[in-house]
């Protein structure tokens, strides 16, 4: 355990996480439940698991203000974008638009739904070509504040209790049974961050932006930071029951295929990672 080396890397969608998780080229990941659920069923023998939670909500729909979208009646013939096919946001947007009647142009509707990256959405949002977004933090308030869009709602406001996972921590079920201390306390860490970020929410904004400098080339204003924040909830709370509400999400959208799914053993039991420990000690 000790001096073990860490390796980040940052990926531009869950979905290409999940690629990496099953070329063994990352064991342990930030996503969102949609491609962590894709990636336990579609992993031999289910081998994506998730072991923890890490925010709640942070999520909105954000129309042009051109596009004259008041309701979801106003989304036929609109041109709306989410991120990648198979990513949360394009799961949430696409079962929306099921239980309001409405479909993709793609399943014979007459929504044009655009899947691209956040940066490309920010683009297009721009330029007109694209009437509404369905992103996630702090994207949404970029485009409000940035471009003049409207966040027409939140995605927590279509959930019980006003709550659902928006990301998830998972790990390849072999990599925690072989390295279970590190798997432990990789979880402890977790959990002091998340209760620091909770106790240091300005201290917490000053470092996710020098983060996004560093990183980027560019950090954002304060105001944006600000109101991101305040969308989102960090977390250590799977919220359980909004996996398996997306699951039926993904599945009703062909996300799933169509033969049912079976999410058993999709929470991976933390306390067999310390009992693997015991048993090496």
């Amino acid at each position: 355990m000790e001096g073990t080396e860490i390796e980040t890397r940052l990926f531009d969608s869950g979905p290409q996480v999940i690629e990496s998780m099953f070329a063994n080229s990352v064991d342990i990941a930030y996503v969102g439940p949609g491609p962590a659920i894709n990636g336990f069923l579609q992993s031999k023998n289910n081998e994506i698991q998730i072991i923890s939670g890490a925010a709640s909500s942070g999520v909105s729909f954000v129309v042009n203000p051109g596009s004259q979208i008041k309701t979801a009646e106003d989304l036929d013939g609109k041109r709306i974008a989410a991120p990648l096919i198979g990513n949360t946001q394009d799961i949430s947007l696409r079962n929306y638009l099921y239980e309001n009647g409405l479909k993709p142009a793609d399943k014979g509707g007459s929504v044009y739904v655009f899947n691209l990256e956040n940066p490309e959405i920010y683009t297009l949002f721009a330029k007109d070509d694209i009437d509404g977004a369905w992103v996630p933090e702090p994207w949404a308030t970029i485009l409000v504040l940035e471009l003049g869009g409207v966040r027409l709602f939140n995605e927590e406001d279509l959930w019980p209790q006003k709550q659902f996972a928006s990301v998830v921590l998972i790990a390849r079920n072999d990599y925690i049974k072989n390295h279970p201390e590190i798997v432990s306390k990789w979880l402890d860490a977790h959990t002091e961050t998340v209760n620091w970020i909770n106790q240091n929410p300005d201290k917490s904004k000053v470092i996710f932006n020098q983060f996004l400098k560093n990183t980027l080339g560019k950090s954002l204003k304060d105001e944006i930071i600000n109101e991101a924040f305040s969308h989102i909830q960090i977390t250590t709370d799977p919220s359980i029951d909004s996996i398996y509400i997306f699951a039926e999400r993904a599945y009703s959208v062909g996300y799933l295929g169509r033969h049912g799914y079976n999410l058993d053993g999709i929470f991976h039991d933390t306390k067999l990672v310390k009992a693997l420990l015991e048993n090496e000690t």
